[in-house]
């Protein structure tokens, strides 16, 4: 129902740290129809022009907070609520070329109450890098 609000255009950039380009980030938000625990979030699968990174590639920010999805599993106190961007960060030494790139996002939501495989919600869309 949300998919097409999932990937934001605006947020999409590469990250430096020390003075060397380390991945990208990108601005998501959750499809659920309500915000929801961390914990609850089974699965981020992003697909960057046909590049699927692994799960120790990305790190998810919300609020002032960052997680390994490692870590996102266990928290039981942070909520991603309804309509608030989070911040998808992949590390790729390099990051990605200025420019259009075509990005698949899948997110697996898995609430007690809905059986496997849980919510499942995906989109695809191009977005631009902008130097």
């Amino acid at each position: 129902m949300f998919e097409k609000y999932m990937v934001m255009t605006r947020g999409f950039q590469n990250v430096a740290q020390d003075g060397s380009v380390i991945g990208f980030q990108i601005k998501i938000r959750i499809t659920y129809y309500r915000g929801i625990y961390l914990a609850l979030i089974a699965r981020l699968d992003l697909i960057v022009d046909g590049e699927k990174f692994r799960p120790d590639q990305l790190r998810f920010s919300i609020g002032d907070r960052t997680y390994t999805l490692d870590e996102m599993a266990k928290e039981e106190t942070v909520r991603w609520p309804f309509g608030e961007p989070a911040t998808l960060t992949v590390l790729k030494p390099g990051g990605l070329k200025p420019g259009l790139h075509e990005v698949e996002l899948t997110e697996i939501i898995k609430p007690a109450y809905i059986p496997e495989p849980g919510f499942v919600a995906g989109t695809r869309r191009k977005v631009t890098l902008v130097a």
